[in-house]
């Protein structure tokens, strides 16, 4: 069975010129060479090495089809536009739908590069698929521990947020923008915070409820629903039972 939906949340961007791949090559964290296997999932970071953008590459003919939230297309495009320079690179606004769903795949429908459980992308003309609600794919990230909306501008940085697990970053492809400070992370540092699911006992809390334990601020609660959530986590206070709003949490170790 095939089930998904039109995710109206998304917006793609064309990416064409001759330039196209060694532009975003240049810029994002992850290697887009690798779009002659398949779709490429990346970020682009602040020169401080702080998440602006996360998206997704699909090779198109010539171009590079670029699937980026809606709320974010114009910020990511004038910030491409900034860097391009002289560089023979166009990016324009594309009015293709973004499907997304699970089951079998649709004919012209690629993989989410992110983790095989979140299933299939697809751009195109309307699917006829049986329907699936954006809820179920809710549950499927807090499951996976897949972050969307737990990735805040100009505040996460992505190894804590799981790229490296998401395969979003390569760190042999050399430089990017950010590039030095996620390499210093991921060679230099133990990560003491990152995003890990949790159990929800009590009512949903609203996204941004604060983690407290023995009355301390351990982190944050984002997407939560039928008992569990996707949570933002010091690790070494992340002990026992765990209060955000009226609920109780419990770290759940992967």
């Amino acid at each position: 069975m095939t089930k998904g939906f039109h995710d109206k949340s998304r917006q793609v961007l064309r990416i064409g010129g001759a330039d196209r791949v060694k532009f975003l090559q240049d810029l994002v964290t992850n290697d887009v060479s690798g779009l002659k296997n398949g779709p490429v999932y990346a970020a682009l970071l602040s020169p401080k090495g702080k998440y602006l953008f996360d998206f997704f590459l699909i090779a198109d003919g010539d171009d590079i089809l670029l699937d980026v939230d809606m709320a974010r297309a114009q910020a990511l495009a004038q910030r491409l536009m900034m860097y391009r320079l002289r560089a023979d690179v166009t990016i324009e606004a594309d009015d293709l739908a973004v499907w997304r769903g699970v089951g079998d795949f649709p004919t012209g429908a690629v993989t989410d590069p992110r983790n095989l459980a979140m299933g299939w992308r697809f751009y195109g003309a309307a699917l006829t698929v049986d329907s699936m609600e954006p809820a179920e794919f809710d549950a499927l990230r807090i499951e996976n521990v897949i972050p969307e909306t737990e990735l805040l501008p100009d505040e996460t940085y992505i190894l804590e947020a799981g790229f490296e697990r998401l395969n979003g970053v390569d760190f042999r492809k050399g430089c990017y923008v950010g590039q030095e400070i996620t390499a210093r992370m991921k060679h230099k540092t133990e990560l003491k915070k990152g995003l890990a699911r949790v159990s929800v006992t009590g009512d949903s809390q609203p996204v941004g409820t604060a983690i407290t334990a023995n009355d301390k601020v351990v982190g944050t609660l984002f997407t939560n629903l039928n008992g569990f959530g996707i949570a933002q986590l010091r690790f070494d206070r992340a002990t026992g039972d765990m209060q955000a709003g009226t609920a109780i949490l419990r770290l759940i170790k992967a």
